[in-house]
């Protein structure tokens, strides 16, 4: 993906140098955009073979809108973020069903987990801390909102999102940069 962003901003800034960012302004933004993409293509493109198009977009969507207000960590590698997060949203959707007592300790742990550690943005992010009690609120109504929707896909996206949120010792594997 970074030789593609990095082609396409060096044809950008071709067709237009003057009023183009750097090249590697562009690429950067550009890898962004087209790692997002390859996670939502992949995600579209196996939820479809195995006909569960539908809960594996749900659970990347609110995994996504939940991540924008409660950060957490992030893994070391675009690449390793696109694989993780495109098997996460077409497996747990597809594999676990949890029961109705579940959803509601999935739910419960979630929001207990968002009010005590969220938000937690990258480092690299330029969020002042003064709306961080704004980040939170936030967070904790997208949680809550599952004890009304009662969806089991919602529940586990806001679950595996809200574990990133909890600052763990951070390995080899583990540091904090947008993926």
């Amino acid at each position: 993906m970074n030789s593609l962003a990095n082609r396409i901003a060096i044809a950008i800034k071709n067709a237009n140098p003057e009023e183009t960012h750097s090249v590697e302004v562009m690429q950067y933004s550009l890898g962004i955009i087209l790692n997002t993409l390859l996670i939502i293509v992949s995600t579209a493109f196996i939820g479809l073979i195995f006909g569960r198009f539908e809960e594996c977009l749900t659970f990347l969507l609110c995994f996504c809108i939940l991540r924008l207000t409660s950060g957490g960590f992030h893994l070391k590698t675009a690449m390793a973020c696109n694989i993780v997060t495109t098997l996460l949203s077409t497996l747990l959707p597809s594999l676990i069903s949890p029961s109705d007592s579940a959803l509601w300790i999935i739910n419960i742990i979630s929001l207990v987990i968002v009010v005590l550690f969220a938000p937690n943005p990258d480092q690299n992010a330029r969020i002042p801390t003064s709306i961080y009690p704004i980040l939170k609120l936030v967070s904790i109504v997208i949680v809550s909102s599952n004890f009304f929707l009662h969806s089991a896909v919602i529940g586990l996206a806001f679950l595996v999102q809200s574990l990133t949120v909890i600052p763990w010792t951070r390995g080899d594997n583990v540091e904090k940069n947008y993926c």
